[in-house]
């Protein structure tokens, strides 16, 4: 009997032995599992990264690029003044909740709309959208000034010699410069998942591509010009200045950093090639045309061409919450100026600024002459090849006759 206790007493404690033996590596395993999870919110975007371009052989084979999912929220946000409202630290946005405002289709005014202009007003009031690419790291630590680039997922040559010539990411005199596109879907469907692979791959490549999950068209540049707003709101917390403009624009960024170190700037700096006094357009064959059901005013509120214009980061913030306080508009440059009218903030004139070309004769050589473009902080417009020729020339041993006093 005595034995037989003793055996017993030794199975029962190699078994608890080995309980424990066992149970370490799963408590190890949990409470990594845990420590991982803590980590998620950090590294989330990191992770997605590094799993979804693991190197340029597998990402061909990779599913559709998608970004990690935030609470959903609806598209239709109350529009709010308040500028102590809580920013999210995120984009909040993750599903187009959105359907058409079926209540215009009976009036009379809008039944005589030709189909752009309806099809506008239909959805007018879904103002924002899920993003497909983001890069909320292009806003880590201070940043001086900020290119962002309009531009649509064809025009890949367009962002590549921008990258190679003023868009080039650099520090000048311990500041800062980055730059970052910004992009819609394609309005080609046949061609969408070919478009949107190529361009999941030349972000890959550059990681510099803002997109967001609506369709790139002439009047949705103002949801362009909203979401940029709201994702810097959101995300850049230490820039200084942002330059905002086209895909076919030349810039010269020694030239704003000049303007910017000498000039005396109120705090609501907002500067371009500014119209005063425009007038809507009326006449139907014009792109720019708006029908008096739409606008019904006599003049535009100032407001700087969108081919190029330099604004301080405040006025940015402020501009995000005075355009959530308006109807969405069709001309995205028009429209920016009724948010600065909204803020009570008028944009100043620089003839630096060629939004329009440097002179009204488009078959002038003054629009081909780099003495000028060396004085100039933006002129519109220049296809690539234009671009990087007229980039190579300003940047040479050129030697001018007279320089010309623009800054």
């Amino acid at each position: 009997m005595c034995v037989m206790s003793l055996l017993a007493v030794v199975a029962l404690t190699l078994v608890q032995r080995g309980g424990i033996g066992i149970g370490a590596p799963f408590q190890i395993e949990r409470q990594a599992r845990m420590e991982a999870s803590s980590k998620d919110g950090e590294d989330k975007n990191l992770q997605h990264k590094a799993v979804l371009f693991a190197g340029s052989n597998t990402f061909w084979k990779t599913s559709k690029h998608k970004q990690p999912e935030p609470v959903a929220t609806d598209t239709t946000e109350e529009p709010s003044m308040t500028q102590e409202q809580t920013i999210p630290r995120t984009w909040d946005v993750s599903s187009v909740n959105c359907s058409a405002n079926i209540n215009l289709t009976t009036q009379d005014w809008f039944l005589g709309l030709e189909a752009n202009f309806k099809q506008f007003l239909l959805y007018r009031h879904c103002r924002f959208f899920p993003m497909l690419i983001n890069h909320p790291e292009k806003c880590s630590g201070e940043t001086y000034l900020f290119m962002v680039i309009k531009s649509i997922i064809t025009q890949h040559d367009r962002r590549e010699v921008i990258r190679r010539t003023w868009g080039k990411e650099q520090v000048v005199d311990g500041k800062k410069v980055r730059t970052v596109f910004l992009l819609g879907t394609s309005n080609n469907q046949a061609e969408k998942a070919n478009h949107q692979k190529l361009l999941e791959y030349e972000d890959y490549i550059y990681g510099d591509v803002l997109q967001w999950d609506f369709q790139d068209s002439f009047f949705n540049l103002t949801l362009k010009e909203t979401h940029f707003l709201k994702w810097f709101s959101t995300y850049c917390a230490d820039v200084h200045y942002i330059f905002k403009g086209d895909d076919d624009v030349f810039v010269n960024v020694e030239n704003i950093f000049e303007y910017l170190e000498t000039a005396a700037h109120s705090k609501n700096l907002f500067v371009g090639d500014v119209l005063f006094k425009a007038k809507p357009i009326r006449k139907k064959e014009n792109k720019y045309y708006i029908p008096q059901a739409l606008y019904n005013k006599t003049h535009y509120p100032p407001y700087a061409g969108g081919g190029g214009f330099l604004m301080d980061a405040g006025l940015a913030r402020r501009l995000y919450w005075a355009s959530d306080s308006l109807e969405l508009y069709p001309i995205d440059d028009v429209f920016l100026g009724m948010c600065l009218e909204v803020l009570q903030v008028t944009p100043v004139k620089h003839n630096a600024f060629k939004t329009f070309g440097l002179v009204k004769n488009k078959n002038s050589k003054l629009n081909r002459e780099p003495c000028f473009f060396r004085s100039m902080i933006v002129v519109h417009k220049l296809l690539p090849p234009d671009l990087i020729n007229m980039w190579n020339l300003v940047k040479s041993d050129l030697i001018c006759s007279q320089k010309v006093e623009m800054l």
